[in-house]
């Protein structure tokens, strides 16, 4: 079964992240990057909406049973190549050529809720799933390309609590500080984003040039460093 894989419902095109809990290692990045291709140059989609298959969780961020032990072998040139495709998925979704949504089904830890900042509109569960980023804990500090990327969907004073807490936000509270537009129950939640979505119908040149100036500033942060190389430092810690 592929890890991601998307159908059309009229002008929208529906992604379905269907890999337990889609965690980031290199299949599953090269899915998403492929399917995103074949979105954009197969079909004549003017919205994109993301969600997940798994009963409680959207994406629970990098697969680190897959990434230490690589670590451990000091295979650098693997690790190196991995991060560099986790920053290309985000930025990828970043200037997506059409609006984008993320249906969060579940729960978005770390870089699961890092790639939902990516996406231009939320929607959340409300009867289950938390938001949050536990780098805290995991002693991970964020790059600048994951600050600029967080702070573009989440209100400074509430990034700044979160990543210095590790607390968790229900989907009520993601809504109440406008980091999604709406918490939906589970039954509503597809409805709602595909409706949302449904109405958008706008010419993909145009949406590419918005988010190109719009974001301009949050592409200049992936490239300010090199994340490889201090991810690998962190990690290897």
């Amino acid at each position: 079964m592929p890890t991601v894989e998307y159908r059309m419902d009229e002008k929208v095109a529906i992604v379905t992240m269907s890999d337990g809990e889609n965690r980031f290692n290199p299949p599953f990045l090269g899915g998403f990057l492929d399917v995103l291709d074949r979105i954009e140059k197969e079909t004549d989609a003017r919205a994109m909406v993301v969600t997940s298959s798994h009963e409680k969780i959207f994406c629970n961020g990098i697969d680190l049973d897959w990434l230490l032990p690589v670590i451990q072998k000091g295979d650098w040139d693997t690790v190196k190549g991995f991060l560099y495709s986790m920053n290309i998925l985000f930025k990828r979704i970043l200037l997506y050529p059409m609006p984008t949504v993320a249906a969060i089904s579940g729960h978005a830890f770390a870089g699961g809720a890092i790639m939902s900042c990516a996406f231009d509109f939320r929607f959340m569960r409300s009867d289950r799933g938390f938001f949050c980023f536990p780098e805290v804990d995991l002693g991970i500090p964020f790059l600048p390309g994951m600050i600029a990327l967080n702070t573009k969907a989440i209100p400074m004073y509430k990034f700044e609590e979160m990543q210095y807490t590790g607390k968790r936000l229900t989907a009520q509270e993601c809504e109440e500080h406008h980091i999604v537009l709406k918490a939906c129950p589970m039954e509503d939640l597809m409805n709602e984003a595909i409706s949302f979505a449904k109405g958008f119908n706008k010419r993909r040149e145009i949406i590419t040039e918005m988010k190109k100036r719009l974001y301009k500033g949050i592409v200049h942060a992936f490239e300010v460093e090199d994340p490889p190389l201090i991810e690998a430092r962190i990690f290897s810690v």
